[in-house]
């Protein structure tokens, strides 16, 4: 899927300038849809009631470090860097927790310490498949709207 054809063509073919002034007022809000089981949670990410993949997280232990899905609510994303994750997509202001990513997983008991990981498919309680895949869709989106200048938010229900 192509998601710079979820920008308007108005606002790509607008100059440079006007884009600017346009798109900087401009909230994007990716909504997460979450199902919570005992091994893990899953959950459907969308844009605009537009697809863009699955998820897979650690089930609700109540918030807890390293070991729990991130609590319902709103957060900001925002671009992140290291070696280890170099252009990842951070998940920010997420209460008493640092640090939390989307990133390529496929299995979140063994893969993941509180972070999100994107899915193109859904094979089990926190387990899923073609991670890298979904990774790379969540990722042109993301990145295509930062570039526009516009702040994106992850809304967990």
């Amino acid at each position: 899927m192509n998601f710079r054809s979820q920008v308007t063509s108005a606002e790509v073919n607008k100059p440079k300038a006007m884009l600017d002034i346009h798109v900087d007022r401009q909230v994007h809000i990716l909504l997460l849809r979450r199902s919570y089981a005992a091994d893990g949670t899953n959950g459907t990410l969308t844009y605009r009631g537009k697809h863009i993949c699955h998820t897979i997280e650690l089930a609700d232990k109540a918030n807890a470090k390293r070991v729990s899905c991130i609590p319902e609510g709103r957060y900001k994303l925002t671009r992140y860097h290291s070696k280890r994750f170099p252009n990842a997509i951070g998940v920010s202001q997420v209460p008493n927790r640092s640090g939390i990513l989307f990133h390529a997983a496929n299995d979140a008991l063994s893969e993941l310490q509180g972070c999100i990981a994107p899915v193109t498919t859904l094979t089990g309680a926190g387990r899923g498949s073609e991670s890298n895949n979904a990774l790379n869709e969540l990722k042109a989106l993301v990145n295509c709207l930062w570039d526009m200048g516009g702040e994106v938010y992850l809304l967990v229900k």
